[in-house]
């Protein structure tokens, strides 16, 4: 406990690269997360994300069982899975049974493949709460490029996938391809939720994902405004809950998840103070 907030062995670990490795993939990964959780709110997907979170773990347990990267693994799971929700929740109304069938099959496969992986014991807890100090150079480039993609494709369909988040009655009435658009969504959040798990793990993906971008929405209604504060909350958090990981050596998970919230806690209060005064 003593280490808690030892600011000295802090400045000293970031002398590290490894710890420098991980504050940029931290900062990269708060600017895809907090650019596509309005979407995801806006979208009501929470509970998709984290259905997609599990294949991502089990994408990753997998990985670890051949021997392979971790990394590559859990964005192969996280594909898989943002295909089986855009392809099976074609009506609304069947959306949470098909996350859920997924999440329960995603959960217990990757629970089997821990169960047959004699290595390490602290890589199986990871891949549940993150473990981003095992991001070397190679899993870095990975992350960068995957993210300079989901951001790219992002930028070419926003205004569409917007409109039909709004109101995907009108959006399909004025010709708008709003199932293919979900379909691509789907995946770019998938591809975000497999980077993601690397740092907060798969039981907690929703703290970078879905918090920040709630919050922003508790303070404002604006769309643009929406995706500044959240991109803000998102890097606040992570980078705060790695700092201050660094030097008790617990899971970077566990902080990360207490900035958000306690970032989402001031907003709502934002919020409801604003709403009494108008």
């Amino acid at each position: 406990m003593e280490n808690f907030f030892d600011w000295q062995l802090t400045a000293e670990l970031l002398g590290y690269d490894f710890v420098r490795q991980m504050l940029i993939a931290g900062a990269v990964l708060g600017l895809v997360a907090g650019v596509l959780g309005p979407l995801v709110v806006t979208r009501k997907m929470a509970f998709a994300v984290h259905g997609t979170s599990e294949l991502a773990f089990t994408g990753g347990a997998a990985a670890l069982l051949l021997g392979v990267g971790v990394g590559y693994g859990a964005l192969a799971g996280s594909v898989v899975a943002a295909l089986l929700l855009g392809l099976l929740s074609r009506r609304d109304s069947d959306r949470d049974s098909v996350i859920g069938a997924i999440l329960a099959f995603g959960l217990g496969l990757g629970v089997l493949f821990l169960a047959l992986y004699k290595g390490r014991a602290a890589n199986k807890f990871g891949l549940l709460v993150g473990q981003v100090v095992s991001v070397g150079s190679t899993d870095l480039w990975l992350l960068i490029g995957a993210s300079v993609a989901v951001l790219a494709v992002l930028a070419l369909i926003y205004r569409p996938l917007h409109f039909a988040s709004v109101d995907a009655a009108v959006a399909t009435a004025r010709g708008v391809p709003v199932r293919t658009l979900a379909v691509v969504f789907a995946l770019l959040v998938g591809v975000a939720t497999a980077l993601s798990v690397q740092v907060v793990g798969a039981l907690l993906v929703l703290s970078l994902m879905i918090t920040p971008a709630a919050a922003a929405a508790r303070v404002t209604a604006s769309p643009l405004r929406a995706t500044v504060l959240a991109v803000v909350f998102a890097e606040a958090s992570v980078l705060i809950g790695m700092l201050l990981s660094l030097a008790p050596g617990v899971p970077v998970s566990a902080f990360v998840t207490a900035v958000s919230f306690l970032i989402y806690l001031v907003c709502r209060l934002l919020g409801r103070t604003r709403e009494r005064v108008q």
